[in-house]
C-alpha cells in the first residue's frame, strides 16, 4: 500500500504519476500511498545543471519545479548565453530549457536574435564554444580593411577591424571585406599601334586606395576588374595619339595623362588613384634593329660633326696664329727660336745661326 523512495546525496528526484508531474525530491527518504503502483520515480544528477527529459514540457508546464531549478523558454527570434560557475558554457538555440539551481551557479542571458548581430564583450570565448558554430557566423577583419555587412541585400553597416558574430537563419548575411591599403594594378602585354602605325607592347602599372568602400562593392559587381578595364582603354588611347619618338621620350607624360584619364571613373568606382606609370615599351624585333640602325647613324654622324667642329676650330686658331706671325717680323723669329730649340732638344743638333735667318745658315756638326 505504501511504497518506499530514496534519493541519495546529491540527487534529485522526479516523481510521476502516470503523465502527471508530481514535484521534485530532494534527498531523503519517503513514503508514499501507492495500492496500484501508478507512481513512476526518476533520479537525476544535479551536478550537470541542465535537466534533459523526454517529457520536459510537461514537467514546466506543472509549475511544481519550486525553487530546485529554472526554465528558460526561448522563442523563435530568441537565442540564450549560459555560462556555468562564471565560464561559458554555450549558445542556445530556440527552444525549452531547464537548469538546477542548487549545485552550480547557472547563468543564462538572452539575445533577441533578430539584430542578427551578436554584441557581446566575449566573443573570443563564445566562438571556442562547442556547438557555437552551428548558431553563429564568426568574421573577422584585419587591420586595414572594413567589413560591409549586407543584410537581405540591404547594408547595415561598416564594420571596422576585429572580431564579429552574426545569427544564422535570421536573414540572408553578406559581408564584403575591402583593403583599405595602397593597392596596384598591373596592366602587362597590352599590343598597342602608335599614330605612326608602330606597333609595341607596353606595360603599365597603376596604384590606387580605396575611397569609398561601399561603393566599391555596389557600384558595379567586380570593381577591380572594371578598374582594370577603364585602365586598358585609356592607355590604349593615350599611345595610339603619339608617334614612336613622342612616346619613347614622354614616358612620364604618359603616365600622368594615364592616371588623368582614369581618375574620374575610378571616384565612380569608389577608388583613389595614386599614381601611374609606364613601366615598359617592348619594340618588335625588326624594330629594334631599325631603330639601333638609326641610332648608330645618329652617332655617327653626331662624331663626324664634332670631328669637323674640332678641326675648322683648328684651322681658324692657325689662320689667326699666321696672320699675326706676319704683322711682327720679332715675333716671327721667336717662334723659330722656339721650334729649333724643341728640334735640337730631340735630335743633338749643334746649330749656327746668321744674320738672315735659320732659312738660309743652318749647319749640322756630327
Amino acid at each position: 500500500m505504501f511504497r518506499r523512495l530514496k534519493i541519495n546525496a546529491h540527487e534529485r528526484g522526479l516523481l510521476f504519476r502516470e503523465r502527471e508531474f508530481l514535484g521534485v525530491l530532494k534527498p531523503g527518504v519517503y513514503w508514499r500511498f501507492d495500492p496500484l503502483l501508478k507512481l513512476r520515480l526518476q533520479t537525476v544528477d544535479p551536478r550537470n545543471p541542465w535537466l534533459t527529459h523526454n517529457e520536459l514540457d510537461l514537467i514546466v508546464k506543472s509549475g511544481r519545479l519550486g525553487d530546485e531549478a529554472a526554465v528558460v523558454d526561448l522563442k523563435d527570434h530568441e537565442r540564450a548565453l549560459a555560462w556555468i560557475d562564471g565560464r561559458f558554457a554555450g549558445v542556445l538555440d530556440a527552444g525549452l530549457y531547464v537548469y538546477w539551481t542548487t549545485e552550480r551557479t547557472v547563468r543564462v542571458e538572452i539575445v533577441d536574435a533578430r539584430a542578427m548581430k551578436l554584441v557581446s564583450a566575449d566573443l573570443a570565448v563564445i566562438a571556442k564554444a562547442p556547438g557555437a558554430a552551428a548558431l553563429l557566423e564568426f568574421l573577422n577583419v584585419e587591420p586595414g580593411h572594413v567589413g560591409l555587412w549586407f543584410r537581405d541585400g540591404v547594408y547595415q553597416e561598416t564594420l571596422g577591424p576585429g572580431t564579429y558574430a552574426f545569427w544564422r537563419s535570421i536573414g540572408i548575411l553578406k559581408v564584403y571585406v575591402a583593403d583599405l591599403r595602397e593597392l596596384a594594378l598591373d596592366i602587362s602585354g597590352q599590343e598597342i599601334m602608335t599614330a605612326d602605325k608602330v606597333t609595341l607592347r607596353v606595360n603599365a602599372l597603376v596604384t590606387y586606395r580605396i575611397a569609398d568602400p561601399l561603393r566599391s562593392v555596389s557600384e558595379v559587381d567586380d570593381a577591380a576588374q572594371a578598374l582594370y578595364r577603364a585602365a586598358q582603354l585609356a592607355l590604349r588611347e593615350a599611345v595610339g595619339t603619339k608617334d614612336l619618338d613622342t612616346l619613347l621620350m614622354t614616358k612620364d607624360v604618359l603616365g600622368r595623362e594615364l592616371a588623368d584619364t582614369i581618375r574620374p571613373r575610378a571616384a565612380e568606382l569608389g577608388y583613389a588613384i595614386v599614381s601611374a606609370g609606364v613601366r615598359d615599351v617592348i619594340l618588335p624585333g625588326d624594330m629594334k634593329d631599325l631603330m639601333n640602325k638609326v641610332t648608330s647613324a645618329k652617332k655617327a654622324a653626331e662624331a663626324s660633326l664634332i670631328t669637323r667642329r674640332e678641326e675648322t676650330a683648328a684651322m681658324r686658331m692657325q689662320a689667326n696664329t699666321a696672320k699675326i706671325l706676319e704683322s711682327s717680323p720679332t715675333l716671327m723669329k721667336l717662334r723659330e727660336l722656339e721650334t729649333l730649340e724643341r728640334v735640337a732638344d730631340r735630335a743633338n743638333l749643334t746649330v749656327v745661326l746668321g744674320e738672315e735667318g735659320l732659312a738660309n745658315r743652318v749647319v749640322k756638326l756630327l
